[in-house]
């Protein structure tokens, strides 16, 4: 748990919400042991990723299950403190995508999601919070795309320009237009 919070106190947030919830996070992590599990129904630990094509302008996305939403990917650390590891690992899982580099080790962002109550897998989850950490990562278009049955309806490629029409989940939207905001600043840089 050191690494992790040692991981998140050196991301340098540049909106007010991301320091807050920066914060937020830290000290959760400082005061719940267990912080990394489900067990921990009010928070716990959740990696989530961006996964876009080289030139930056499409993004995958899945149509979540419990949700009926498309949206990205990722999954609960389950215990797992190294987020980069489990980045790559819900990544593979959820997409197929086998050729997936990080844009940066770095965290991408930070969010507290407020998760409502649902069933899963036929029981009983209770409103919670993922205290999310997000990264980047670059994917080839070309390699074929699967999805998790148990996860997901479908897995898709989107232009990131019309992404959030499909995005049912309107709690979800202003994360997704932070990020590619940011995504958008790194193209500029670029060129």
């Amino acid at each position: 748990m050191k690494n992790l919070i040692s991981h998140l106190k050196q991301y340098q947030p540049k909106l007010e919400q991301e320091r807050v919830d920066q914060q937020t996070i830290i000290t959760f992590l400082s005061h719940n042991a267990d912080a990394l599990e489900r067990t921990n129904t009010i928070a716990h630990v959740t990696t989530s990723t961006i996964v876009v094509n080289p030139a930056m302008d499409r993004v995958v996305f899945g149509f979540h299950n419990i949700y009926q939403s498309w949206g990205w990917i990722g999954g609960h650390n389950d215990g797992d403190d190294d987020c980069h590891h489990v980045a790559l690992k819900e990544t593979m899982e959820e997409t197929g995508l086998t050729r997936l580099t990080f844009y940066s080790k770095d965290i991408f962002m930070l969010d507290v999601i407020y998760v409502p109550f649902h069933l899963k897998n036929g029981k009983h989850v209770s409103d919670h919070l993922h205290l999310n950490i997000t990264y980047l990562l670059i994917a080839d278009e070309q390699e074929r795309l699967v999805h998790a049955e148990e996860e997901h309806q479908g897995m898709q490629w989107f232009a990131i320009k019309d992404v959030l029409k499909m995005v049912k989940e309107p709690r979800m939207i202003p994360i997704y237009q932070k990020a590619f905001a940011k995504i958008m600043l790194i193209k500029e840089h670029r060129s």
